[in-house]
């Protein structure tokens, strides 16, 4: 807080140096998920103002903000973030870029939370096809698509396809523990 005070005394409240001091509050949050939104929001504002729509700071920002309110359980307002990151990173970086892939993945959570699910499912097999392209299927995001493909599963009923994904996740996790004993 004192960073930001003293950047907002020395300089515009919108220049740069402000909006970093203000995105390292952000990041050391206690908790406080409605100060913290408004941080986000101040940010978002600032990164709008002072920069292109599809600069990746204020794309990160967008991200960010929808995070907080996916963990709010705002999940409209999420998707819109979600849906703007995504479109933004699409056109700045592709559609294949692990960045946009992230945002996918985040979209499709959302969905999921609002029961979406042929959304979420559309969503994660695209996160998954992505990541494996990108970061091969051993990587982690590539895990976590899988895993959140296998949860979507469960919850239509589609209990074959659930534990296939499951199994895959289990034997990839098998064989990278294998792969450190040689």
């Amino acid at each position: 807080m004192r960073a930001l005070s003293g950047c907002e005394e020395a300089l515009e409240a919108k220049q740069m140096s402000t909006l970093d001091a203000t995105h390292g509050l952000i990041n050391s949050e206690q908790g406080k998920l409605l100060e913290v939104e408004k941080l986000h929001t101040r940010v978002l504002s600032g990164y709008e103002e002072a920069l292109e729509a599809n600069q990746m700071s204020t794309l990160r920002a967008i991200n960010n903000l929808g995070i907080r309110y996916s963990e709010q359980g705002n999940f409209e307002e999420a998707e819109e973030m979600f849906t703007r990151a995504l479109r933004g990173y699409k056109e700045v970086l592709g559609a294949k870029h692990t960045s946009t892939l992230d945002a996918v993945n985040n979209l499709g959570n959302i969905y999921m939370e609002q029961g979406k699910l042929l959304g979420a499912e559309e969503m994660h097999v695209q996160a998954l096809r992505g990541y494996e392209e990108a970061l091969g299927s051993k990587h982690t995001s590539t895990l976590l698509a899988i895993n959140n493909l296998a949860k979507i599963y469960r919850k239509q009923g589609k209990l074959k396809e659930a534990e296939e994904m499951s199994m895959r996740v289990r034997l990839l996790k098998v064989t990278m523990k294998l792969a450190w004993l040689f």
